[in-house]
């Protein structure tokens, strides 16, 4: 299933691109007087292949819940169980993401990828369990590479049949505690950049916590073999200049990234990236939300960098890691309110402007066919 959806994305189509651009001029407004939206809508044109690109409506919120390992090394102060227990606070109408999805008008469905408990069936919710939480990634792979990939498959299947019930746009929500750290690691290895600029206070850590997260951000790269002093991949050496810590190899082949994925993600961000991935081969666009959607949106362009260009960056969260994933991956983001909430809220908020952006190209009068002189060139 991952090779099959690999083959079927493509990237942006180009004539698209230049009809939506060329389009946007003719609009009776100035020239980019609607600034990002006239970007967003540009692109959206691009990667659906078709200008004006169809309406991003309905929408479809999807929650990856999963538990992570590293939980036992002290990176945050709240319980695990707290994840199953928000799983039950989602499919009972009670959090955020649900309270913005019931204002956006968008369906929410959990999937449990990787939640350390048995879950009672229930409405909404999707069971693609790949095991009771991840492994400690600070002694070892948090998953097999066969775990990894399954994940990755879960999310394409989850993201196929939204599809197929006729969500024309997909948001990608998350749950799971300690995920953060492990989104800070992926950030670190995908980047390049060193674990103290990706990784943040998560769920809201003091400073010795904090400092005791970072040293197991970077012990986990270390114990995975994600820095070292031979060349990476990309032919950047991994050796600190001062030789006494090792930057991280970035990872940019396909089978390295599915390594670095297994040694270091949670079960919640391969899931998240095959859902980036099966959103892209269907040609339906996926606005990420915060760090964690940032982690797995670089592990999709890893895959395929053509995963990008059906993305659209819903906020910019206030977890350092992910300015750090928006700039690679290119993008961005629409809203930055200081959230660091996850859930999928930031992309909530995000879909009424994405759809705003695309009516403006169906519903906005041109000039000639308005009657509105236009300035002259």
């Amino acid at each position: 299933m991952l090779a099959e959806t690999l083959a079927a994305i493509r990237p942006a189509d180009l004539t698209a691109l230049a009809e939506a651009r060329a389009y946007q001029d003719r609009l009776t407004k100035p020239r980019g007087s609607l600034g990002a939206l006239e970007d967003l809508a540009i692109r959206l044109a691009g990667a659906a292949g078709v200008s004006p690109p169809p309406m991003p409506a309905p929408a479809a919120l999807a929650i990856f819940a999963a538990d992570h390992g590293v939980h036992a090394r002290g990176v945050t102060p709240w319980p695990q169980e707290v994840t199953v227990q928000m799983v039950a606070n989602f499919l009972s109408g009670g959090a955020v993401a649900n309270a913005f999805a019931a204002q956006a008008g968008v369906s929410v469905t959990v999937v449990d990828v990787g939640v350390a408990a048995d879950l009672p069936d229930a409405p909404n919710l999707v069971k693609h369990k790949i095991g009771y939480g991840t492994a400690d990634l600070s002694r070892g792979p948090a998953m097999t590479v066969d775990q990894a990939v399954r994940a990755l498959e879960a999310g394409i299947t989850v993201a196929r049949d939204l599809v197929a019930s006729g969500a024309r746009c997909l948001i990608t929500g998350d749950m799971g505690i300690a995920n953060t750290t492990a989104s800070a690691a992926l950030i670190s290895v995908f980047t390049g950049k060193d674990a103290a600029e990706v990784t943040g206070r998560g769920t809201g850590i003091d400073d010795e916590t904090y400092e005791h997260k970072v040293d197991i951000v970077r012990e986990s790269l270390q114990t995975n073999g994600l820095t070292g002093d031979t060349a990476g991949p990309s032919g950047e050496s991994g050796h600190g200049s001062d030789g006494l810590q090792s930057a991280p190899v970035v990872y940019r082949q396909p089978s390295e990234a599915l390594r670095a994925l297994a040694a270091v993600g949670g079960f919640e961000h391969a899931a998240i990236a095959g859902f980036v991935l099966g959103g892209a081969a269907a040609r339906v666009p996926v606005i990420l939300d915060g760090v964690i959607a940032g982690a797995a949106a670089l592990v999709a362009a890893a895959l395929d960098p053509a995963a990008p260009d059906h993305c659209v960056a819903g906020h910019r969260s206030a977890e350092p890691g992910h300015a750090a994933a928006l700039a690679h991956l290119g993008l961005r983001p629409l809203v930055d309110l200081e959230l660091r909430l996850g859930e999928g809220t930031g992309g909530l908020l995000a879909h009424p402007m994405v759809c705003a952006a695309v009516r403006v190209m169906h519903d906005v009068a041109t000039f000639d066919s308005a009657g509105v002189t236009e300035k002259p060139v």
